[in-house]
């Protein structure tokens, strides 16, 4: 038991934190604290991805495999604590000028980390749900944070009632998976399918696969995404298109090899079905954008099209592959949130892409810093970006799919449009009312870091590729 709890300490540490701080503040004068508790929640996600990164070794079973921490595990978990750390960190002055920071804002995003960093490690269907709805339940309250907008109220609706719907798909598929399996444990469920798998546990995994997808915003379960993104107050737009898709995709990733490893041609067909159908309804849609947070909605159905890519191989490099993708991907997506965080005029946040229009007169580094991450996110050669689509494409053809492999060039160079129209606007358009020039440092050092990054990075991707190669050894046997 106290091996058990030793293993589960970065969990129980966040936990205990969240609880001991709602408490805290809920005595003294409640959002006065809110900055203190943003920074200090920051500076523990940091430290407890560190201690991850430094403490972490093997394969760690905990409660009778239910809790699995192995460096597949531990891989996502520092991509979640870390990404959240920035997402926090970026946030914390816009929200607090728009009188949006309460002291629940840290804690209920520390909640849904929690959640992600059990769902990553789930050994056990039962642990999956328990993460999967602690995130969840979180993140309807955050997504709704504004209460006196009715854009925001709608998308925190909108985003309860179908998360609810996909929580009940997946439960629907987990209830299957046990009935036909005997079995609510990842190895027992393999066990099972080692001869096949019955048509019960077919249905099983398909439901399974289907809640999962709606909470990667997969094609075609991402009804929720644009308008959850457009109503959200930007922060939370911004952590909705980071921690929660990497912890996600590493689950689904897990469910499919652990569980159902034994039975890759079952589900690869499904998965590469959500890949390609992703990839081109978020090029297409993104075409019609005015709205950059619709936009960067229909990017991410995109991207999460290029990453089940990888999963779909079936195959340990497929894995590595998505694991590279999404640490590409969210590095991409924290920088262009900086600038979307810092696009205002007379104090007023602006979504619409036309106020772009002749940015770079006014503010050259700023726009040089967005075109080279607009030009990552269309994966344009040689930045950083292009590499991750190139493993997610070579897993796919070195897996047999080559079909699918030139399914996601084409969408590439579709989505690729409006990538560049943005920049387009930046440089050549007809010129409007300029934005403000000042932009919080914090924003602006997020924004030229992950730009430099962009560029730096093809060097040798900062030392990703063997990292996530260990990782991906240890889930795919």
């Amino acid at each position: 038991m106290a091996n058990d709890l030793q293993i589960l300490m970065p969990e129980i540490v966040l936990a205990l934190y969240a609880m001991i701080a709602l408490l805290g503040a809920v005595y003294t004068t409640k959002d006065d604290t809110a900055p203190m508790l943003t920074w200090a929640t920051s500076g523990l996600f940091v430290l407890m991805g560190v201690w991850i990164a430094i403490n972490g070794r093997g394969t760690n079973i905990a409660f009778d495999g239910m809790f699995i921490d192995d460096g597949f595990a531990r891989f996502a978990k520092v991509l979640i604590l870390f990404s959240a750390a920035a997402v926090l960190l970026m946030s914390e002055s816009y929200m607090h000028r728009r009188g949006l920071l309460r002291f629940e804002y840290p804690l209920l995003v520390a909640l849904a980390v929690v959640g992600m960093m059990v769902m990553v490690s789930a050994g056990d269907l039962m642990a999956l749900y328990m993460g999967l709805e602690l995130q969840s339940l979180a993140l309807y309250v955050v997504a709704a944070l504004r209460r006196d907008s009715v854009k925001s109220t709608e998308a925190g609706l909108k985003y309860f009632v179908l998360g609810a719907l996909s929580s009940g798909l997946l439960l629907y598929g987990a209830s299957l998976t046990y009935g036909f399996a005997g079995t609510t444990l990842f190895s027992g469920i393999v066990e099972a399918t080692a001869d096949g798998a019955s048509l019960g546990l077919l249905f099983g995994l398909v439901f399974l696969l289907a809640g999962f997808a709606f909470k990667v915003s997969a094609a075609p379960f991402h009804m929720w995404t644009p308008d959850v993104y457009e109503g959200s107050p930007t922060p939370v737009t911004a952590f909705f298109a980071t921690a929660p898709k990497v912890a996600a995709m590493a689950l689904f990733a897990r469910v499919v090899h652990d569980a159902f490893g034994g039975i890759v041609g079952d589900w690869q067909q499904i998965v590469a079905f959500l890949s390609v159908v992703s990839m081109f309804l978020g090029a297409i849609a993104a075409i019609g954008q005015t709205d950059i947070k619709r936009l960067m909605a229909y990017s991410s159905i995109a991207h999460m099209g290029f990453a089940l890519m990888g999963l779909a191989a079936g195959t340990a490099f497929g894995v590595q592959a998505m694991l590279i993708y999404m640490a590409i991907y969210v590095t991409m997506n924290i920088g262009t949130f900086a600038f979307i965080l810092g696009m205002e005029r007379d104090g007023r946040p602006v979504t619409t892409i036309e106020s772009l229009r002749m940015y770079s007169k006014n503010q050259p580094t700023r726009a040089l810093a967005m075109l080279l991450l607009l030009f990552s996110l269309a994966g344009v050669p040689p930045l950083v970006g292009f590499f991750g689509k190139f493993y997610v494409l070579r897993a796919a053809y070195d897996g047999g799919l080559a079909w699918l492999a030139v399914a996601g060039v084409i969408a590439s160079v579709i989505g690729a449009f409006y990538y560049l129209r943005i920049v387009y606007y930046m440089y050549f358009g007809e010129e409007t009312e300029a934005l403000d020039g000042k932009m919080n440092p914090i924003l602006w050092g997020f924004l030229m870091a992950s730009a430099t990054i962009m560029v730096v990075g093809v060097v040798n991707l900062f030392g990703i590729e063997p990292m996530a190669a260990a990782a991906a050894a240890t889930l795919v046997q």
